[in-house]
């Protein structure tokens, strides 16, 4: 059977800017390195008046799918990830299609359209449903339209409100595909968890410390069960390890104690051990606390080691290049790591062509998938087509006041008339209300 995976990959980001050292920090009267060093964000993408999901979603969309000369009779299925939906019925990748039905020729009448839901992952979750679909055998040949898109928005003087975000990643799904193929090998971690949620509300409820803290046990879980699954987890098999990422600090966090775990008992810890020691084991203490006390005092070394470093800088840094500029995209964020991952490749002449990435998905509420995908031999020429660099230096850059007033159009419990910021040009736009209370869209030449 043929590879399946990402054929095609298209990002879109909000119009607007808000830069969090010049701008933000001032106006909060804090430090600007709480949140360029603390968070390593510079900068946040918000959404214009007359942007939201859907329209960030079909712009992306839209653009791909001209790029790789695919039409509407070609997509067997579009299935958007959001938790940024505000409708609970209609799903938004029906007004996705519509989007496109305006600028194609033909219609999506006879494609399957979905909604997933669960925080962050959802977006892997829609590519699996997409793999699986065309494994299946039930394409007949089509491809299938993943978009995952939100609005990261959060109350005003909330602590996540530095993190905020507003974008889409658009991808094509199909067999022999030009970026990646997908592995049939995957790890979960899942509980029940409430470390942020929104319960019928806009803004999420969150548990800040305890979200870093699932989020990392989700992921050691996930990694466990990948490796049951039978996959080598050695971390000189991975070109590339993308992590979701609400922000690049959390993303530190994570890919040392995955590092921790993935080295025991290899070549890597039996080289460092003259150094820092080996590990610490459970069994060689008489409590708990003890053995916690242990592991993380040899985290923190782990963590100056060169190997430590030099494996950083060239599996994971690259990953954090577009996120420091744009926020937290909710689903979309680990699909942006991908992207910046192999964008600084080919920036950077590295053949990665045949190499593996991991890609470690999360979503609150709570469950991290972990699974590896190999790099195919189109991936330079793909990925050398996105063009968020010049989207994110053409963004409007607002002042404090501007962007008060855009967190209130976008809050759905205030009333704000405020003009554009911007001028749309060659792509959709929202447009008012329709009879029923639905959005409507309108592309813009």
């Amino acid at each position: 059977m043929n590879e399946v995976g990402i054929d095609g990959v298209e990002i879109r980001t909000g119009k607007l800017q808000l830069d969090l050292a010049e701008t933000f920090a001032p106006a909060q009267g804090e430090d600007p390195g709480k949140y360029t060093k603390g968070l390593g964000l510079r900068a946040s993408s918000l959404p214009d008046v007359y942007e939201d999901i859907v329209t960030m979603g079909a712009n992306a969309a839209h653009r791909l799918m001209e790029r790789k000369g695919v039409d509407l009779e070609d997509i067997g299925r579009i299935d958007v990830a959001t938790e940024s939906a505000f409708d609970k019925s209609k799903p938004v990748s029906t007004y996705v299609a519509g989007c496109l039905e305006q600028v194609f020729a033909g219609d999506l009448h006879h494609a399957n359209k979905g909604e997933r839901k669960f925080a962050c992952v959802s977006g892997t979750q829609a590519l699996d449903d997409a793999f699986n679909w065309i494994r299946a055998g039930r394409s007949r040949g089509r491809k299938a339209l993943v978009i995952a898109t939100d609005t990261a928005l959060y109350e005003r003087d909330d602590p996540g409100e530095a993190t905020q975000g507003a974008g889409a990643v658009a991808m094509l799904i199909d067999e022999d595909p030009d970026v990646a193929s997908f592995s049939t090998l995957q790890g979960y971690g899942s509980a029940d968890e409430t470390d942020f949620l929104k319960p019928n509300q806009q803004f999420p409820s969150v548990d800040g410390k305890r979200s870093m803290q699932v989020y990392l046990a989700r992921m050691r879980e996930a990694l466990e069960d990948l490796e049951t699954a039978g996959a080598d987890t050695h971390p000189d098999n991975f070109a590339l390890i993308p992590f979701h990422t609400p922000f690049p600090g959390m993303v530190k966090k994570a890919a040392v104690l995955g590092y921790r775990h993935c080295i025991r008992g290899t070549d890597i810890e039996a080289e460092i051990a003259d150094e820092i020691g080996r590990q610490p084991r459970p069994e060689a203490f008489d409590d708990g606390e003890a053995y916690l006390d242990a592991l993380k005092e040899y985290t923190d070394k782990l963590a100056e080691t060169t190997q430590y470093a030099e494996w950083y800088e060239r599996t994971v840094a690259p990953t954090l290049g577009i996120s420091e500029h744009v926020g937290n995209w909710y689903t979309g964020s680990v699909h942006i790591a991908r992207a910046a991952g192999l964008k600084a490749a080919a920036e950077d002449a590295r053949d990665l062509t045949g190499q593996q990435m991991l890609v470690a998905s999360y979503g609150s509420g709570a469950q991290a998938e972990i699974h590896a995908e190999t790099i195919q031999p189109g991936w330079a020429d793909e990925i050398s087509q996105l063009s968020i660099d010049e989207q994110i230096q053409n963004r409007y850059d607002l002042s404090f006041e501007e962007y008060e007033q855009i967190h209130d159009v976008h809050n759905h419990d205030a009333e704000t008339d405020l003009e554009p910021l911007t001028t749309p040009d060659g792509e959709f736009v929202f447009d008012g209300w329709g009879r029923m209370g639905e959005r409507k869209y309108t592309y813009v030449e």
